[in-house]
């Protein structure tokens, strides 16, 4: 596996993975907040992140992370790869080369509190709406110790 920087031509695969990624892990996710947040996403949201991909050893993208000052602004793993440490690795990498010590989890997604808690993050706060004003509540996490 090995990461490297995403390039516009790999957007149209990071959105399928994103889609099939959030799919299968935020079920409590309306329809129509998925349909309206793709193309955001898509058009505006990759374009001001640093964005990395995961590549197997063929060169498929398997997940992909994007950081923004400091915080992990997404992190997406193809459903497929899921338990074989590509989130590991992305956060990994956001850690140690894109100083990334920050990051919001839905707080009904629990497979990633958990994940980012095994990884060293902890709950500092709590917002009751997302960043489009949804009821979804967010937890700030931060990287208390590096």
């Amino acid at each position: 596996m090995k990461i490297e920087d995403a390039k516009k031509v790999d957007h149209q695969k990071l959105i399928e993975i994103w889609e099939s990624s959030v799919r299968a892990t935020h079920d409590f996710l309306a329809e129509e907040d998925l349909i309206k947040l793709r193309p955001l996403i898509l058009e505006q949201y990759f374009d001001v992140v640093n964005l990395k991909c995961a590549k197997n050893n063929e060169g498929e993208i398997i997940g992909f992370c994007g950081v923004h000052d400091g915080n992990i602004e997404m992190l997406f793993i193809s459903p497929e790869a899921r338990g074989n440490g590509v989130g590991s690795f992305l956060v990994s990498h956001a850690i140690n080369n894109l100083g990334a010590t920050k990051v919001d989890v839905n707080e009904q997604n629990k497979q990633a509190l958990g994940f980012y808690q095994h990884i060293g993050f902890s709950v500092i706060g709590r917002s009751e709406f997302d960043g489009q004003g949804k009821p979804y509540p967010l937890l700030h996490m931060a990287l208390l110790e590096i």
